[in-house]
């Protein structure tokens, strides 16, 4: 990890004094589905990465932390402070947000007019950094924000949202169509800003890069739900791909079946077969000492996102049955 924290991972619902946000119950009734009830804390101080299907209410979450969607049960806490209705100014001024589709209010206005408007609601605004972002990321300055490139207007945002000096940056797939020069550019202007800001960061994305790059921890939703957080380099390393060769001891197969952490078991017509576990070291170890090989790989980031929601149901159905 980049940035270190005493936050317990396992514990992440309980761990509001480290936390920026935290989420008790919140549920929120959309047209095809339901989001939540969702219980989760935003660790403090760290970029966090919220990933999952488009669908699945990433976006929603988002609005709901900026009060522009209300939850339709539930209770959110910004920074220790619970709000009631309308988020209060001084508070919203600690929070800034990049879409993935900038409003197009500020598209006749040039980069200076539109952070000079911007900069009337942030007490905390940093002219001089502002101006600094831009210069080293070659945005123009005098030109109308419509006739920029997308990612030259996306730099823009970035280098805005950080001017404002927020405590809480939000920002939803903020790399979306952006050509590899200008993502580049975005990676190395979050980066900067976490360390030189007292700065917590949430940015939704489908890129796999991305997290590697920026992420601290990452947030898996699914069908609403939050299916759980994990750090980083940990879930990189918390489901792994076992083969084991054609074996005729079936007995043997039959005990392998029971070691813990399996989530697939694959018989293949030529007698192998492929396992997903979360334990592949005693799966290994119990098959080895059966005189029978296996093969240990790891998985791709699409491959790792389908365990953790196979591993999130099984563990639920579980709990159902006790």
């Amino acid at each position: 990890m980049n940035r270190t924290i005493a936050y317990d991972i396992q514990e992440h619902g309980h761990a509001a004094k480290d936390s920026v946000i935290v989420l008790k119950n919140v549920s929120k009734e959309r047209r095809q589905h339901t989001v939540g009830p969702l219980n989760w804390s935003l660790p403090r101080g760290c970029i966090t990465a919220l990933v999952g299907e488009n669908g699945t209410g990433k976006s929603t979450l988002l609005h709901m932390l900026l009060r522009t969607l209300y939850p339709d049960s539930g209770e959110i806490s910004w920074f220790g402070q619970t709000v009631q209705g309308e988020m209060p100014l001084a508070l919203r001024q600690q929070i800034a947000y990049v879409s993935e589709n900038p409003s197009r209010e500020e598209d006749r206005m040039t980069a200076r007019k539109a952070a000079a408007f911007r900069s009337y609601w942030y007490p905390n605004w940093d002219e001089q950094q502002f101006e600094q972002l831009l210069q080293t990321f070659d945005v123009p300055t005098d030109a109308q924000l419509s006739k920029i490139s997308k990612g030259q207007r996306q730099k823009f945002e970035l280098a805005a949202a950080i001017a404002a000096k927020p405590r809480l940056l939000l920002l939803d797939e903020p790399s979306s169509g952006l050509d590899p020069f200008a993502w580049k550019d975005m990676i190395i202007m979050l980066n900067q800003a976490m360390e030189q800001e007292e700065l917590t960061i949430l940015i939704t994305t489908h890129r796999m890069e991305e997290v590697k790059r920026l992420a601290d921890y990452v947030v898996l939703m699914h069908q609403g739900q939050i299916c759980g957080m994990q750090e980083k380099d940990e879930l990189y390393q918390q489901w792994k791909e076992v083969w084991i060769n054609p074996v005729q001891d079936m007995q043997t197969l039959s005990w392998l079946q029971e070691c813990p952490g399996i989530i697939e078991w694959d018989d293949k017509p030529d007698g192998s077969v492929r396992i997903l576990t979360s334990d592949a070291q005693i799966l290994q170890q119990t098959a080895e000492e059966s005189g029978i090989v296996t093969q240990v790989h790891g998985l791709e980031w699409e491959e790792l996102l389908s365990c953790w929601v196979k591993d999130y149901h099984l563990k639920r159905d579980r709990e159902a049955r006790l």
